[in-house]
């Protein structure tokens, strides 16, 4: 008898895009996290002057972004890729059938691709501005994924995203220690590291910085409820009846003693922003010193 396969691990790249498919339906329940951090990514756009010609997407979701972008940007061409099908689905559609497209003055996108984020499917160079929120913690080997962002972004082109930090679900994180000593989310990478790999990847003087949201909830259900839909804490899931109802009833009691003196129970998400430039190489395949002739009014060195 042939033996049952193995279940995929909890964040490996197969269980994550199941996980995501079956949240891809719901996610407009979920979405308020990602929604509130992109505009708070989205404001320091405001900042930056740049027109860009070509946006890419990188876990585009449902395509909210995607259809923001649009707004902002009305002439550029506008790509979103994810990895799950049943996000990058609902991308493709963005607009199209709902009030976002009257309400953002917007068009759909113009190409969304199912894809890994450490393979990219595009060319180098492809894009002006390679944006990505609230994705990169999903992948336990970031230093994999932050060189293809550089490899297709243009020279002078932007990079902006934003993540989850090591402090996100530390109170969901402590009640799970008082039940069992099995991991149950998130490992997300310090917003330093985050910085140092993009320095090795090529990315000139990046500048990365964090902020902790927290939100507050009337009761352990509502705030299991929303941290599954929003995928942060799947283990659970994926456990299924091995979790048992002593267990969840062990964790809503441990919850429960976080309540606060204003009645409800708190969990922080500790976010990382980043941007950075691709700047020109600054030395050829030989090692040969490398200056753009635009550069040469500013005394000879280049940026």
């Amino acid at each position: 008898m042939k033996p049952a396969a193995a279940p995929p691990s909890p964040f490996s790249a197969r269980f994550l895009r199941t996980a995501f498919d079956r949240r891809a339906t719901k996610w407009a329940d979920a979405d308020f996290l990602m929604r509130e951090v992109a505009s708070r990514l989205a404001s320091r756009l405001d900042y930056i002057k740049l027109k860009p010609k070509r946006v890419l997407d990188i876990g585009c979701g449902t395509g909210g972004d995607l259809l923001a972008f649009g707004e902002r940007y009305p002439d550029a061409y506008r790509v979103g890729l994810d990895a799950s099908y049943g996000m990058a689905s609902a991308a493709a559609s963005a607009g199209a059938a709902t009030g976002w497209r009257r309400l953002l003055r917007s068009s759909p996108p113009h190409g969304v691709v199912q894809a890994d984020f450490s393979a990219l499917p595009f060319a180098p160079r492809a894009f002006d501005l390679v944006w990505s929120n609230l994705a990169l913690h999903w992948y336990r080997e970031p230093h994999r994924v932050i060189p293809e962002w550089h490899r297709v972004l243009s020279t002078d082109g932007l990079l902006m995203f934003s993540a989850y930090g090591p402090d996100t679900l530390r109170e969901l994180r402590t009640a799970w220690a008082e039940v069992d000593d099995v991991p149950h989310g998130l490992e997300p990478t310090d917003m330093h590291d985050l910085g140092d790999m993009m320095v090795a990847s090529g990315f000139d003087t990046p500048v990365t910085d964090m902020e902790r949201l927290t939100l507050t909830f009337e009761t352990p259900d509502t705030l299991l409820r929303d941290v599954r839909l929003l995928g942060v804490n799947p283990l659970p899931e994926r456990r299924g009846g091995l979790t048992g109802r002593a267990r969840i009833a062990a964790l809503r009691a441990a919850l429960e003693r976080q309540r606060g003196s204003d009645g409800t129970i708190a969990l922080t998400f500790e976010l990382v922003y980043g941007h950075a430039w691709k700047v020109p190489d600054k030395t050829d395949a030989a090692g040969n010193a490398v200056i753009r002739l635009q550069d040469i009014g500013r005394g000879g060195r280049p940026r």
